[in-house]
């Protein structure tokens, strides 16, 4: 089956044991046609700091894990896997720095083993709040989730326009010639496609916001299918791609329409997203948004 696209780097979060010593930074979503994202300031990275050891009141462990978007001035958009199954005393940041690597390597020089003030460092400390309906079944996984941040805190460090959500049924609207020529593109600081390596495939990089091209593949009524074929000058997401943005222009504007939940192990093919224009989503999205 296909997994999740938490990051690689990490254990996964029902059994995290330790974070992994992190590849160099040189690229994110897939190496293939993908580009750096300055521009996109409102695409953040999930950072979770917490504790494996006896001691849960301490946490020891600090890490990005997924990418999300800033969906109004205080909400972050992002998968609701992305924030379950943390330990009791876990905690959420915002960051919304092109190279959340770097920065959280920076902070670990100044702070040593506080990751609590690394984590507040590099973002901005959020409550989580997952759709109750979570994990759902195959009509609708209920895999949406938002970190509420201080707004004034997050003016306060970076500047941003808060993306666009669509209104309820736009991708129903468009037949399949129109999808088919409908630009998507996927963001995210995820890790690269799978590089055959010692022991067997890795997937190198990782923290760095990128952004890469894909085209319309399916839909159904929760998700949308993005290909990521390298011959049809697509790009992709990977992991620690989970909860980013898929953005697609509709009507001249650039409109976040779904999220990155899963996709092929080894990221060649396909971006399986959670639309934002169903009812499922608007109906968790409308307690937290205003929703056009």
């Amino acid at each position: 089956m296909l997994t999740h696209l938490r990051r690689t780097a990490v254990v996964a979060a029902t059994g995290l044991a330790t974070v992994l010593a992190a590849t160099a930074t040189a690229s994110a979503i897939s190496s293939e046609n993908s580009v750096p994202a300055p521009e996109r300031t409102e695409v953040g990275a999930l950072v979770v700091s917490w504790d494996h050891d006896a001691d849960p009141a301490t946490p020891d462990a600090v890490d990005w894990m997924c990418s999300g978007t800033m969906i109004d001035h205080d909400t972050f958009l992002t998968a609701a896997h992305c924030v379950a199954g943390w330990p009791d005393g876990a905690r959420f940041h915002v960051s919304l720095d092109q190279d959340v690597r770097a920065a959280l390597d920076s902070a670990a020089d100044r702070f040593g083993d506080d990751t609590s003030a690394v984590a507040d460092a590099v973002g901005v400390p959020g409550t989580a709040h997952a759709d109750p309906g979570y994990p759902g079944d195959s009509a609708d996984s209920h895999d949406i989730a938002v970190i509420e941040v201080d707004g004034a805190a997050m003016a306060q460090r970076w500047s941003f326009t808060p993306a666009t959500l669509p209104r309820q049924g736009a991708l129903d609207d468009l037949d399949r010639h129109t999808l088919d020529a409908t630009d998507f593109v996927v963001a995210g600081y995820g890790t690269q496609e799978a590089h055959r390596g010692p022991g067997g495939h890795v997937h190198p990089g990782g923290g760095v916001r990128m952004r890469a091209p894909v085209s319309f593949n399916a839909l159904n009524p929760t998700w949308v299918r993005l290909s990521m074929i390298t011959e049809q000058d697509n790009g992709g997401a990977c992991y620690g791609d989970s909860g980013g943005p898929n953005f697609a222009m509709l009507d001249g504007r650039r409109v976040l329409v779904s999220t990155t939940i899963t996709g092929d192990v080894p990221c060649y093919a396909t971006n399986v997203t959670y639309r934002l224009d169903a009812q499922g989503a608007r109906s968790f999205l409308s307690r937290f948004v205003a929703l056009p």
